[in-house]
């Protein structure tokens, strides 16, 4: 079974993802204490079935972890309803008074902006990440929530910081600086909350407010939008760009059609998944492709194998702009469906749009380096030039 910690395999998973899958559908992983789903029919099922749900536990020791507790207890993603019901339809009630639409044109301006600055920076090479795909979402979920701009640099290594407790095998002082991130990150948005209950604004968080969310949750809810919008965004920019880059036939399709940028949005989460692996705990007896899961185990959903099942995609392993259908699981499956899965799309497709129109002879000016990390799956730099 594969080490999440070895280099080989963080470089290029998708090999060991097929021998796994030729295999059988489900496995378990000592390593990781949980069975993974590799099919893309498991995988699906895991993020479907009633009986597997998001089961929160808290991190111990309790009083080591308050911040960080305190924001996962009262997150929509770790919860099931009856509070998740609650929940969520109080976001998405927040999320329905126009949010994606009234950033539409912002995202699009940011995104052409960005890359103006990246063509003059990328004579002889730039650093993508740097430029385009860390800055991007980061001020777009900063414009979402009503974040002032001189308070905006502190959110990405917050997040950053927090992410870190989702991988396996974290040592101690990582540990340690995610709960000092979160403790931060709660008490700055409580000031954020409070303030936009005695003046509401057009953002999300004066909407959140006014949808009966509790502090905590209004807070839970704008880092969540925080971590899993920038993350996911940044790493699907990265790892697609990439992926272009190494296929220049794919990106010179995407420069000649660039009507194709809504198939390719999807085929860049397809083919190398930012979220690799998604847990959950069954509360029930569970069978998934016959394997039996007992209630208080835990079964993962490895989004990566899905993605690359020759049953449901033809020649899984090709990079293919014009893919469609494109059945990808990458922003979930049931009822923790990502809810904010159409402004991630409208936020890659403004960067792929804006890059085909002033840099279509871009190209790979050296290698990137990955970060070393199995569950979000992204780069720590991508050099490119003009």
């Amino acid at each position: 079974m594969f080490d999440p910690a070895d280099e080989d395999f963080l470089a290029d998973p998708y090999p060991e993802f097929a021998r796994l899958r030729s295999a059988g559908e489900v496995h378990w992983h000592e390593g990781l204490g949980l069975a993974v789903a590799v099919s893309h029919r498991s995988a699906s099922a895991v993020l479907r079935h009633r009986g597997l749900g998001r089961i929160w536990t808290d991190a111990t020791p309790l009083e080591r972890f308050v911040s960080f507790n305190l924001l996962h207890r009262n997150s929509l993603l770790e919860n099931e309803p009856p509070t998740h019901t609650r929940l969520r339809r109080s976001i998405s009630w927040a999320f329905g008074r126009g949010h994606v639409e009234r950033l539409r044109p912002r995202v699009d301006e940011l995104a052409d902006r960005l890359v103006a600055d990246l063509a003059d920076s990328a004579g002889q090479s730039a650093d993508l990440l740097e430029h385009l795909a860390q800055p991007l979402p980061v001020a777009v979920i900063a414009e979402l929530l009503g974040v002032p701009e001189l308070d905006r640099p502190r959110l990405v290594p917050w997040s950053n910081a927090i992410v870190k407790m989702y991988e396996f095998g974290l040592p101690a002082e990582r540990r340690d600086a995610a709960e000092r991130a979160a403790g931060e990150f709660v008490e700055y948005l409580r000031g954020v909350a409070d303030d936009r209950r005695r003046r509401p604004g057009d953002d999300l968080v004066s909407d959140l407010v006014q949808a009966g969310l509790s502090g905590d949750e209004v807070v839970a809810t704008a880092v969540l939008l925080l971590m899993a919008g920038h993350e996911a965004t940044v790493n699907v920019i990265g790892n697609g760009v990439w992926a272009l880059l190494r296929y220049p036939g794919q990106w010179g399709r995407l420069v000649e059609r660039p009507e194709l940028v809504e198939h390719a949005v999807e085929e860049l989460i397809r083919y190398d998944s930012p979220l690799q692996l998604f847990e959950r705990t069954a509360t029930e007896d569970v069978e998934v492709a016959g394997y039996r899961v007992p209630k208080g185990g835990k079964i993962a959903a490895l989004l990566g194998a899905a993605a690359r099942d020759p049953e449901v995609f033809e020649a899984a392993d090709t990079f293919d702009v014009t893919r469609w259908p494109n059945p990808h699981l990458g922003f979930g499956a049931g009822i923790h469906y990502c809810i904010g899965a159409p402004l991630a799309r409208v936020e890659v497709a403004a960067a792929l749009r804006a890059l085909v129109r002033r840099l279509p002879g871009l190209g790979l000016a050296g290698e990137p380096q990955r970060r070393p990390e199995f569950v979000i799956r992204g780069l720590a730099t991508l050099p490119v030039s003009a």
